[in-house]
């Protein structure tokens, strides 16, 4: 199995750094505000990581963070009137509930930065002691950074690169100007903690390097990320744990790409946020996961208005496949044939077997090539052509080859997080969601259309469109159907 190492620029062979256990983080969700699509994105991605060296036989832990103190926090509880503190844990409250229904697990651990102040304030003073850094007579705690030679290894960014692109913190009191905080003196009417500095909160930083030290020590395998992490966040995680320990931190750093909408960079300050909890009043779960995992995880994802529904035709597609072969698995019960406990043929079946392994082989072929969910995706839509081949011969063996199929998709795909409902469910929901009030002499032509176009009638399917057309609808093709609206 290969993963791509962001420090080395490579794909690289994975060997833990202890044979068959894998400590693994992920930074999470500053909780300024509700969960939208990259943070639902984010972790979904670190789930499948998580799920797969699971698969593999590796005992993973797991960790993820909530930062539930920083400055946006604190401005939105100056903003409604709510203590910090409080805002934080309510907004925590709401995100989980939203990942619920996204149905991505918790990792192993949840950590908090409000939960490891004592932590951090002893990983801050050991800093100090140790020359790395110092603090100031307003009771701030600075990094010095030229203290570590191997400052910008992460990034490929030298000291004086480090001020482009980053805010820096204006104080006089730093030696340099790319210093950054470990700790915060408090300002009137914000949260604070008492420390050696005086009364003060933790840098954005140094939670992380703190709560992994807590968690796993002074080593860990995989620490995972937005690409936007990479410079400032993770760069000053390498130097502030490997000036403390004397350590390679982290053997693999992986980042997964960012969130597009219409091919602008999704951000609050242009207003093209897509809140996790509106997408999944419109859309499944895993439609959404379909969409997002179409992409390799370390590209960035351009989210068009059509994304989300065509995904959604997709599995509307492969699931009304799934529940045709629940009607005849029906039909079959009544036969002389061994069914294993899942409900796939067993492996007497003539071609099951075969089947099995050629969707297990190519789905773990992709998932070793560095987590490549883009082509097991692609994948999908060959399996599900050659069961619909198996189920139109009609004879005995060819139905049996497509439960063997649709046993096993279920089967490794569950991993990515899907075809994981009762496909009668997900067909009923479907229906119900896009139900349309088309009159039933406009829908019998479109049928009818549909029906030339499967024969490759272009002619007959040319004039029916135009008819449709006269009548008031278009109607857009896809592979998975076509879909009629009102003009």
């Amino acid at each position: 199995m290969k993963i791509y190492n962001t420090l080395t620029k490579r794909k690289e062979e994975f060997i833990p750094l202890e044979d068959g256990k894998v400590k693994m983080y992920a930074c999470g969700i500053t909780v300024s505000g509700e969960a939208h699509i990259g943070h639902g994105y984010q972790a979904l991605i670190y789930d499948i990581m998580r799920k797969y060296l699971k698969s593999l036989g590796y005992d993973v832990t797991y960790a993820r963070n909530y930062t539930d103190v920083d400055d946006k926090i604190i401005a939105k509880s100056h903003e409604t009137g709510i203590p910090a503190d409080v805002y934080a844990a309510n907004m925590i409250e709401n995100i989980n509930k939203i990942m619920e229904k996204f149905h991505v697990d918790d990792p192993d651990v949840w950590l908090k930065a409000t939960e490891n102040i004592d932590n951090i304030i002893e990983f801050v003073s050991k800093l100090i002691e140790k020359g790395h850094a110092y603090p100031t007579k307003n009771g701030d705690v600075y990094f010095d950074v030229e203290s570590f030679p191997g400052y910008g290894k992460l990034s490929n960014r030298n000291i004086e690169d480090a001020l482009d692109g980053v805010r820096v913190d204006n104080d006089d009191e730093k030696k340099n100007a790319y210093d950054f905080a470990l700790w915060k003196s408090a300002k009137p009417g914000e949260i604070y903690w008492e420390s050696p500095w005086g009364q003060g909160r933790p840098g954005w930083h140094i939670e992380c390097s703190a709560m992994n030290r807590e968690a796993f020590g002074e080593q860990i395998d995989i620490h995972g990320g937005g690409r936007d992490l990479i410079f400032p966040h993770h760069e000053n995680e390498i130097a502030q744990t490997e000036a403390l320990t004397g350590k390679q931190f982290v053997k693999y750093w992986t980042h997964n790409g960012l969130i597009k909408v219409n091919g602008q960079k999704m951000s609050k300050s242009l207003g093209n946020s897509l809140l996790l909890a509106d997408l999944l009043e419109k859309y499944s779960d895993e439609a959404i996961k379909f969409a997002l995992l179409q992409t390799n995880y370390r590209n960035d994802i351009n989210i068009t208005d059509d994304l989300f529904p065509e995904a959604e035709k997709h599995l509307y597609d492969f699931y009304s496949t799934l529940f045709t072969i629940d009607k005849v698995m029906d039909k079959l019960r009544g036969m002389e044939l061994t069914f294993d406990l899942d409900g796939s043929p067993s492996a007497g079946v003539i071609g099951g077997p075969e089947i099995v392994e050629k969707v297990e082989k190519e789905f773990k072929e992709c998932m070793d090539d560095d987590f490549n969910t883009a082509l097991a995706i692609s994948n999908l839509f060959g399996y599900f052509k050659d069961i619909k081949k198996c189920l139109n011969t009609r004879k005995s063996e060819g139905l049996l080859a497509a439960l063997a199929y649709a046993a096993q998709i279920r089967k490794s795909y569950s991993l990515l997080g899907l075809f994981t409902k009762g496909a009668k469910e997900y067909v009923e929901w479907y229906d119900n969601m896009h139900a349309q009030s088309v009159p039933a002499e406009v829908q019998a032509i479109a049928e009818e259309r549909w029906a030339a176009r499967q024969n490759k009638d272009w002619a007959k399917s040319d004039e029916l469109r135009a008819k449709l057309s006269e009548m008031g609808y278009t109607v857009k093709d896809s592979k998975a159907g076509y879909e009629l609206t009102k003009n």
